[in-house]
C-alpha cells in the first residue's frame, strides 16, 4: 500500500480539526494570535529593536503591548521610526489584518449557522410544568387556544415559572415534523391571542426518542399524541408511546399522555403500551355517541360544546372540606356559581347524580360545573327561597325519534346505528341513502347488533336536488349527514356534506317542514363555512376531539365522567320540557328548579329558551350554570336541562 505522506497527514489533522466547527476554529485564530504577538515581542525585547525617539529598549511586557496594539489597529505603524523597527511592526499588522478578517468571517459564518438551527428549531425546550404536543394537525389550533384559556389566569394564580399547581406552567411545547417557521406562522395565523400563554415549535419525528429529548417530556405537566391521518392513523400514535415508554423503569415519576385513537382495534395495543400513563378514547365512538344523542334532542350539541370547552362551563373538581357529612341533595344549592352533577370518592370511583341522600365524606370531591376552577366558592347562604307552590311534576311523554334519514355512509355509521338502537322504540325505521351499492353497506353491518330497528338501504346521490325533496317528503323528522367517505380527500367530503345541508335548509325554507339535521363536518376549520342558524342544525366534528382531548390533559379524572355522559344506560343529559318541572308563567329562581329536579331523582344544570334558539350571542338559548338566586319564568317551550339516568 502506498504510504501516507507527512504532508498528507498534517493536511488530514488539519480537516479534522476545520471541522469541528465554530468554536474550534476561534480558539485557533486566537492561539495563532497570541503566538504571533510574543514571538514579535520576543523579537523586540531580545534584538533591542526600538523607534528613534526611545531612549530604552522596550522590555518584554512593553514590547507584547507594543506589538499587540499594532495588531489590532492598523494606524498605529503609521507613526513608527527606525526601519527595522517599521518592518517587524509592517509583518504583525499584515498578520493582524489576515487573523481579524478569519474572525470575522468564522464569526459571521457561525452565527449564520447557529440562526439556521434556531430556525430548524433543534435547540432545547427548558421548561417545568409545560403541556407537550406531539405531532400536527388542525386540531393543534383548538388544543392551543383551549389550553391559552384554561391558563389565562395562571401568572395571577401562582408565581414562579412553574406555578404552584402540579407544577403547571404557561407554555406550550409542540413537536412535529414540520417547518418551524411555518408552525409559527399558522399558529399565528389561526390563534391570534394566545393570553399570555407561550407556544414553542419544534421541527423533529415525535416517532424518535432522541428528537422527543427536545420538548422535555421528563419535566411535562401532560402529553397530547396527535395522529397525522393518513391510512394507519394509530401507527404513528402508537410508535410515539414506544418511544416515550422507553426509559419507564428508569424514572421516578409518571407521564401523563393523552391520545385519541380511530380504529376499536388497536385500542388494546395502546393500552398495553402506554400502560396506566396513558388515557386513550376513540375518536368514532366518540363522534357516534354524539350524532345518536344529538339527532334525537335539538339543542344538546351546544350543551356538550360548552361542557367540552374551557372558554364555555367545563367540569372541574373540587374537594370541600365544610360539606362532609352533608347530603348531595342539600350540596346541590350550596354553590351560587357552580353547578355540581357528582361525586368522585376518595377511592377515585366516579358517580354523576347520585341518590340525593348520599352523605359527602372525608376524601371526596365533588364534580362541578363552573367557569373555572377557583370558581367552586361555598356559598355563605343557608336559605334559598325555594318555591315548593311553582312545582309542576307532570311527566310530558317525549316525541319518539322513530323515522330518521342517514344521507352518506362512512366507517362510524355501523357505530352510530348501534347507538340509535339504544334510543329508538323498537320497529323504527332508518333510512340510508349514499352513492354505494347496498350490499356493501349491508355488509359494513354485518356482526352488528341494532335490536329492533327496520333498516332500509338505497344508492343514491345525498347532494342531488331532486333526490332530497323527494326523501324529505317522505316525512323524516330526523336526518344525519354523514361524511362520504369515498371522497378523495378531507376538503371535497366537507363539500359534500355541506352541499347537502345547503339543500335541506334551502327546502325547509321553501316548503315549510320542519326537521332536525345533523351534519358532520371532519375538518374543523369548515366548520364556520356551515353558516350554522340554529341549534337544530348540529355540525359534529373532529373540533370534539380537540376539546376531549385538551380536557383530559389537564385533568385525567374527567374522562370517566366523559365516558358516563356518553354511554348509554348511566346518567345522561336531556333537554326535557320546562313544564315537567314549573308552572310556566312563574317566576322563579334556580333554587327551585334544582330542587323540582331533585324530586325526580334528577339534577338540573341549565336550560334552554325558545326565544334565544337563533341567537348565536346567546349559545342558541342554552344557558348553563345560572346563577340560582337569579329569578326566571319559563314558557311552554322552554327546556330545562338535567343529568338524569337513561
Amino acid at each position: 500500500m502506498k504510504q501516507a505522506t507527512i504532508g498528507n497527514r498534517l493536511r488530514y489533522q488539519f480537516d479534522n480539526f476545520m471541522s469541528r466547527g465554530t468554536v474550534a476554529l476561534v480558539v485557533a485564530l486566537f492561539v495563532t494570535t497570541f503566538c504571533m504577538v510574543l514571538t514579535a515581542a520576543l523579537i523586540l525585547a531580545l534584538s533591542g529593536m526600538k523607534p528613534d525617539d526611545n531612549t530604552v529598549p522596550f522590555g518584554i511586557a512593553e514590547a507584547f503591548w507594543q506589538v499587540t496594539m499594532r495588531t489590532i489597529d492598523t494606524g498605529t505603524v503609521a507613526g513608527d521610526s527606525n526601519w527595522s523597527f517599521r518592518i517587524v511592526g509592517f509583518l504583525v499588522t499584515m498578520g493582524g489584518i489576515f487573523i481579524t478578517s478569519a474572525l470575522i468571517g468564522v464569526l459571521a459564518s457561525g452565527l449564520e449557522q447557529r440562526l439556521n438551527d434556531l430556525r430548524r428549531g433543534r435547540s432545547q425546550v427548558v421548561e417545568t410544568g409545560h403541556t407537550v404536543i406531539l405531532g400536527w394537525s388542525p386540531q393543534v389550533f383548538t388544543i392551543i387556544n383551549e389550553l391559552a384559556f384554561s391558563n389565562r389566569n395562571l401568572s395571577k394564580r401562582y408565581s414562579g415559572r412553574s406555578g404552584g399547581r402540579s407544577g403547571r406552567s404557561a407554555c406550550i411545547a409542540i413537536l412535529a415534523d414540520q417547518d418551524k417557521l411555518e408552525m409559527e406562522e399558522e399558529i399565528r395565523t389561526k390563534v391570534p391571542k394566545t393570553l399570555g400563554t407561550r407556544v414553542v415549535c419544534r421541527s423533529g419525528s415525535p416517532l424518535d426518542p432522541d428528537d422527543l429529548k427536545i420538548v422535555s417530556p421528563e419535566t411535562s405537566r401532560a402529553i397530547i399524541l396527535l395522529s397525522p391521518g393518513g391510512q394507519y392513523p394509530d401507527l404513528p400514535v402508537a410508535k410515539a408511546l414506544l418511544a416515550l415508554a422507553r426509559d419507564r423503569e428508569s424514572r421516578p415519576y409518571r407521564y401523563h399522555i393523552v391520545a385519541a385513537l380511530q380504529r376499536l382495534a388497536n385500542l388494546d395495543t395502546v393500552r398495553l403500551i402506554g400502560g396506566d400513563e396513558v388515557r386513550v378514547f376513540l375518536v368514532d365512538r366518540l363522534i357516534a355517541y354524539m350524532i345518536a344523542q344529538t339527532c334525537r334532542q335539538p339543542g344538546l350539541s351546544v350543551v356538550y360544546s360548552e361542557l367540552f370547552s374551557f372558554e364555555g362551563a367545563a367540569i372541574y373538581f373540587s374537594e370541600i372540606p365544610a360539606l362532609v357529612g352533608v347530603k348531595y341533595g342539600d350540596a346541590l344549592h350550596r354553590f351560587e356559581n357552580s353547578a355540581v352533577i357528582g361525586i368522585q370518592f376518595r377511592d377515585g370511583a366516579v358517580t354523576l347524580n347520585p341518590p340525593a341522600q348520599t352523605l359527602l365524606q372525608s376524601g371526596d370531591r365533588l364534580i362541578a360545573i363552573a367557569g373555572d376552577d377557583d370558581a367552586i366558592h361555598l356559598s355563605t347562604e343557608t336559605t334559598f327561597d325555594i318555591d315548593r307552590g311553582a312545582f309542576h311534576l307532570d311527566r310530558t311523554l317525549p316525541v319518539p325519534l322513530d323515522r330518521l334519514l342517514i344521507l352518506g355512509w362512512n366507517n362510524r355509521a355501523a357505530m352510530i346505528l348501534e347507538q340509535l338502537s339504544h334510543y329508538m322504540p323498537p320497529g323504527s325505521q332508518v333510512l340510508v341513502v349514499a352513492p354505494l351499492p347496498v350490499e356493501q353497506m349491508q355488509a359494513d353491518l354485518a356482526g352488528t347488533d341494532f335490536m329492533s330497528l327496520q333498516i332500509s338501504f338505497e344508492q343514491g346521490n345525498p347532494v342531488d336536488r331532486q333526490s332530497l325533496e323527494k326523501l324529505v317528503a317522505d316525512g323524516y323528522p330526523y336526518v344525519v349527514i354523514l361524511s362520504p367517505s369515498g371522497a378523495p380527500d378531507v376538503q371535497l367530503a366537507d363539500a359534500s356534506t355541506m352541499l347537502s345541508l345547503l339543500h335541506l335548509r334551502d327546502i325547509s325554507r321553501k316548503t315549510g317542514q320542519n326537521y332536525s339535521i345533523v351534519s358532520e363536518i371532519l375538518d374543523v376549520r369548515n366548520r364556520d363555512l356551515s353558516e350554522v342558524t340554529g341549534a337544530e342544525d348540529v355540525i359534529i366534528s373532529e373540533r370534539l376531539v380537540a376539546l376531549a382531548l385538551t380536557q383530559i390533559a389537564e385533568n385525567k379524572d374527567v374522562l370517566p365522567v366523559f365516558a358516563d355522559l356518553l354511554t348509554p344506560g348511566g346518567p345522561e343529559i336531556y333537554l326535557k320540557p320546562a313544564g315537567d318541572y314549573i308552572k310556566p308563567g312563574h317566576p322563579v329562581n334556580f333554587h327551585t328548579v334544582i330542587a323540582a329536579a331533585l324530586s325526580r331523582g334528577e339534577t338540573a344544570i341549565g336550560y334552554r329558551l325558545f326565544s334565544q334558539v337563533t341567537q348565536v350571542s346567546c349559545s342558541y338559548g342554552v344557558c348553563l350554570n345560572p346563577e340560582k338566586s337569579a329569578m326566571i319564568t319559563f314558557s311552554e317551550q322552554d327546556r330545562i336541562i338535567v343529568l338524569a339516568e337513561g
